[in-house]
């Protein structure tokens, strides 16, 4: 057994959550979860540490920041719970668990990054390819100077990778809504759902690009733009085609762009502002922002990237594209400087990398996404680890609910030692 082994197993002994990962359902009845534990008798960890972190998801909760809150650690041979803390919404009593329901938004983009490269292995498209081939409004686009206003053909054509780096010219029109590209975002539907990703996509490709495609990283719509890129390219609806090649392999049964009104129980609430309901069903399926998904059915999806691009016996990936997927792809010569909360790090296709302790900017990495609405997951295959945190706040990492730098600073302390 690796000292990570240790690391995972303690942090379920130290949640005190018995020794079982059988809870109440939300229906009176009883569940047994499909979580793999790890046996927590055979391993020990710091006992400060692992109380530093229970405290910090505790006065998150007694702060009045979130209502709940699930933190897993596991790696190939299982998980362990950490903790859960608090309930699933304010008022409620329900007990925040690994099936409650959370609206995970940016944490569907490495989702839709994975179909996209089962297509490339199926030869339905290549990442070279320009995004025109598959939506020809994308076809001849421009560039706009924003201190000067002037519009100028665009030099470089957009193409699947750029839209897989964020290197497309693309902007998101949230963080900026005052600047004029702001502005035409705004006008064009980027908030709007009641448009299909499709439309959203074709309304885009008549505004200008912000950069040419290729020279600049910028947070974007651009896997929003690839969700409906890969919907032509397989010839069926963005839902259907994850759930067919990645959803119902790996048993992602409550992973969906729309919960069903009778599981609205489980569905976790924010306990300042309004969020958008999950069982209201639109025409638009974000490829950028759209997914709901439970602890149990994502750290399936975690494992399955810790695994290689396999889980339980099912493959995803192969091993060749699930290891390129977490290497540097954006060249030196990209200007960086749109980062942004001050991430460290570098990008993969569809993930942001971070490197590990001990290493530098060239490797090696763990890599994951965060999502605006409080969750986050991060993978390590050089020590065999993932961790996923899963809480329903407004505000996105800058107003997270606790520190989860310091969270995982403490898995690696544990784990290197």
């Amino acid at each position: 057994m690796t000292r990570l082994n240790s690391v995972a197993t303690a942090f379920a002994a130290a949640a005190l959550l018995a020794s079982s990962f059988v809870s109440a359902d939300h229906h009176g009845g009883a569940h047994t979860s499909s979580i793999t534990k790890i046996d927590s008798n055979e391993f020990g960890i710091d006992a400060k540490e692992i109380a530093d972190i229970n405290a910090q998801m505790q006065a998150a909760v007694d702060g009045g920041f979130i209502a709940g809150n699930i933190l897993l650690v596991g790696n190939s041979e299982g998980v362990g719970v950490l903790e859960t803390a608090g309930t699933q919404g304010p008022g409620q009593s329900t007990p925040m668990d690994e099936q409650t329901f959370f609206r995970i938004y940016s944490m569907t983009k490495p989702i839709v990054s994975v179909a996209t490269m089962t297509l490339v292995e199926d030869g339905l498209l290549a990442i070279s390819d320009p995004v025109s081939k598959y939506i020809p409004e994308f076809a001849n686009m421009t560039v706009i100077n924003e201190e000067t206003g002037a519009i100028t053909p665009a030099a470089n054509e957009m193409t699947v990778q750029d839209l897989l780096t964020h290197e497309s010219g693309l902007i998101y029109g949230i963080f900026d809504p005052e600047s004029e590209l702001g502005k035409m975002y705004f006008q064009a539907g980027s908030l709007r759902a009641d448009i299909t990703a499709l439309t959203l996509a074709q309304n885009l490709a008549a505004l200008p690009l912000r950069f040419e495609p290729g020279t600049k990283w910028n947070y974007s719509r651009s896997t929003d733009v690839l969700g409906a890129v890969i919907e032509v390219a397989a010839g069926k609806p963005l839902d259907a085609l994850l759930n067919e090649r990645i959803f119902a392999p790996l048993g992602m049964d409550e992973t969906t762009f729309f919960v069903d009104v009778s599981k609205a129980a489980r569905i976790a609430h924010p306990i300042h502002g309004e969020m958008a309901d999950p069982t209201v069903v639109t025409p638009m399926l974000s490829g950028g922002g759209g997914l709901h998904s439970t602890t149990e059915d994502y750290v399936r999806f975690a494992s399955m990237l810790l695994g290689g691009g396999e889980y339980n016996g099912t493959r995803i990936l192969e091993a060749d594209t699930a290891t390129a997927m977490q290497q540097k792809f954006i060249g030196d010569s990209v200007d960086r400087s749109a980062y942004f909360y001050g991430s460290r790090g570098d990008w993969g296709l569809g993930f942001h990398l971070q490197p590990i302790p001990g290493a530098d900017n060239e490797g090696p990495f763990n890599f994951g996404w965060q999502g605006v609405g409080g969750t986050v997951f991060i993978v390590d295959p050089t020590n065999d680890f993932f961790m996923l945190y899963m809480a329903q706040v407004r505000g996105g990492p800058a107003g997270a609910p606790m520190d989860l730098t310091k969270a995982q600073a403490a898995v690696y302390k544990a784990m290197l030692n």
